[in-house]
C-alpha cells in the first residue's frame, strides 16, 4: 500500500506526476517489446531489411489486438476510478471482473480468427512473395501470446487506476527485461530469426501476466480479482465498451491507415518504402510515449475527482496535462526535424533505407506537435465518461481524414510516395485542433 497515490489531496500536478512518471517509464519499457524485436530483426545478416518489412506487415493485426485490449481496459478503468471516487468499491470490483471476462473471450476469438485468415490478412496488408514468409513466421507465434498481451494492456489499467503506478510499472518492466535478454538468444544464438523474436515476446508477456494476476488476486490491492465470486452483467459490459470504443476505434483506424499506407507504398515505391514506414511508425511510437504516460497518469486523477464532484481539481488537472503535452510534443517535433538520422539509426544502418527514411520523416512528422491537442482532448473525454465525443474525434482524424488523403494525395504529389506520407501531418492539424477546441468549449462549460 506504500506506493498508492491519493488523488483527492495535495497538489494536483504532483499527483499527476506521481502517476505519470512511472507510467511513462512503463510505456517506454513496454515499447521495447516491439522495438527491440525490430532493432535485432533489422540486423539479421543478409535478410534484415526484408525481415523488418515482414514484421511491419503484422502491425495492423497487432494494433487490432491492442484495440480490443483498450476497448475493455481503457473503457473500464475510468469507470472504476469514478466508482472509487464515490467510495463504491463493490461496483469498481464488478467492473474489473467484467473486463477480465471480456478480455479473455476476445483473446480466444482473435487467436482463432488470426490462424484461419492469416494469409489473406497479410496479403491484403501488402505482403509480397519475398516478405510473406517472414510475416507469417512472426505472426503465427505472436498470436499464441494474445491473451498475455491483452491482459498486460487491458487489466494492468486496473492497477494504475487505483493509484498503484509503481506496481503497474513493474508489470511491464519484468517482461521487457526478459525480452531484451531473450531476443538475441533466440534470434542469433539459436538462429531462429523472426520466429525467435516472437517466441521471446510471448514468453516475456506471459511472465508479466503472471506477476500482474498475482497482485490483483492478493491482499494489497483495493479491489480484487476473485475467481470464486465472479460477477458478469451485460449492462456493465455495455458501459465499459461504450467508453472504450473510442480507444478501440483509434487502434482499428490506425490499423486501417497502416493497411492503406502499406498498399499504396507497395504500389508506388515497393518493399523498401514499407520498411521506411515501419521505422517511422517506430520513431513515432517512441516519441509519443511521454504524452501517453501523462495521459494515462491524468485519467485516474480526473476520473476520481469527477466522481467526488471536486471540479476545481478536475480543471487544474486538465490545464496541467494540456500544457505539459503541448510543450513536450512541439519540442519532440523540433528534435526530429533537426536530428532525423539519429532516430533512424536506432532501427537500421542500411544506407539506402536510411536515406529514403530521412526524406520521408521530414514530411511524415511535419506538424507532429499538433498531436498533443488530440491526446489532451481524448484524455479528458475518456476520463469524464464522454463516449460519444471520444468516438467522434477518434473517427475524424484517422478514418475521415487520413485514409481518404492517403488514397488521393499520391495522384497530385510527385513522387507519389510523398503523398502517402503527407496525409498524416494534414490530419494532425485539422483533426487534433478540432478535438482540442471542442473539449475546451464543452467540458469547461460543464465544469
Amino acid at each position: 500500500m506504500q506506493d498508492k497515490t491519493d488523488f483527492s489531496t495535495g497538489s494536483v500536478w504532483k499527483r499527476i506526476l506521481e502517476m505519470s512518471v512511472p507510467l511513462t517509464a512503463a510505456q517506454f519499457i513496454n515499447l521495447l517489446y516491439n522495438i527491440v524485436d525490430r532493432i535485432y530483426i533489422a540486423r539479421i545478416p543478409e535478410t534484415g531489411t526484408l525481415a523488418l518489412t515482414g514484421v511491419g506487415l503484422c502491425f495492423p493485426i497487432i494494433l487490432l489486438i491492442t484495440g480490443f485490449s483498450r476497448l475493455f481496459g481503457t473503457g473500464g478503468s475510468p469507470l472504476c476510478s469514478i466508482e472509487l471516487g464515490k467510495n463504491n468499491r463493490d461496483e469498481a470490483e464488478h467492473i474489473m471482473q467484467t473486463s477480465f471476462v471480456l478480455l479473455t473471450g476476445a483473446a480466444v476469438l482473435i487467436i482463432a480468427a488470426g490462424y484461419i485468415f492469416m494469409k489473406p490478412f497479410l496479403m491484403t496488408f501488402g505482403a509480397s512473395e519475398a516478405t510473406y514468409g517472414f510475416a507469417s513466421d512472426y505472426l503465427s507465434i505472436y498470436l499464441l501470446g494474445t491473451v498475455f498481451v491483452m491482459y498486460n494492456t487491458g487489466i494492468n489499467c486496473y492497477i494504475t487506476c487505483q493509484g498503484y503506478a509503481k506496481t503497474g510499472m513493474m508489470t511491464v518492466v519484468i517482461g521487457a527485461v526478459m525480452n531484451i535478454i531473450l531476443d538475441p538468444v533466440f534470434i542469433f544464438v539459436l538462429g531462429l530469426g523472426v520466429r525467435g523474436a516472437a517466441i521471446a515476446t510471448v514468453i516475456s508477456q506471459g511472465v508479466s501476466s503472471v506477476w500482474m494476476l498475482v497482485f490483483l488476486t492478493g491482499k494489497k490491492t483495493q479491489i480484487r480479482l476473485q475467481f470464486s465470486s465472479f460477477r458478469f452483467s451485460f449492462k456493465t459490459a455495455f458501459r465499459i465498451m461504450s467508453l472504450g470504443f473510442s480507444s478501440f476505434i483509434m487502434s482499428c483506424t490506425s490499423s486501417l491507415v497502416q493497411l492503406v499506407c502499406n498498399t499504396c507504398l507497395s504500389q508506388y515505391g515497393g518493399d523498401i518504402y514499407i520498411s521506411a514506414m515501419t521505422i517511422l511508425m517506430s520513431v513515432r511510437e517512441l516519441c509519443c510515449v511521454p504524452s501517453q504516460g501523462v495521459s494515462d497518469g491524468t485519467i485516474p486523477v480526473i476520473s476520481y475527482n469527477y466522481g467526488q464532484k471536486n471540479f476545481k481539481r478536475v480543471k487544474s488537472s486538465i490545464r496541467f496535462m494540456s500544457v505539459s503535452m503541448i510543450v513536450y510534443m512541439f519540442a519532440a517535433w523540433l528534435l526530429l526535424i533537426l536530428f532525423p538520422r539519429f532516430f533512424i539509426s536506432i532501427f537500421s544502418n542500411d544506407p539506402v533505407l536510411t536515406e529514403i527514411t530521412v526524406q520521408s520523416l521530414k514530411i511524415y512528422f511535419f506538424g507532429f506537435g499538433f498531436m498533443a491537442l488530440q491526446f489532451a482532448g481524448q484524455t479528458v473525454f475518456l476520463a469524464m465518461n464522454k463516449p460519444v465525443r471520444a468516438i467522434i474525434f477518434s473517427l475524424l482524424r484517422k478514418a475521415v481524414i487520413v485514409v481518404p488523403l492517403t488514397l488521393i494525395l499520391p495522384h497530385f504529389v510527385e513522387p507519389a510516395v510523398n503523398g502517402v506520407f503527407l496525409a498524416e501531418p494534414v490530419s494532425n492539424f485539422i483533426g487534433a485542433t478540432a478535438c482540442f477546441v471542442t473539449m475546451l468549449c464543452t467540458i469547461f462549460a460543464e465544469l
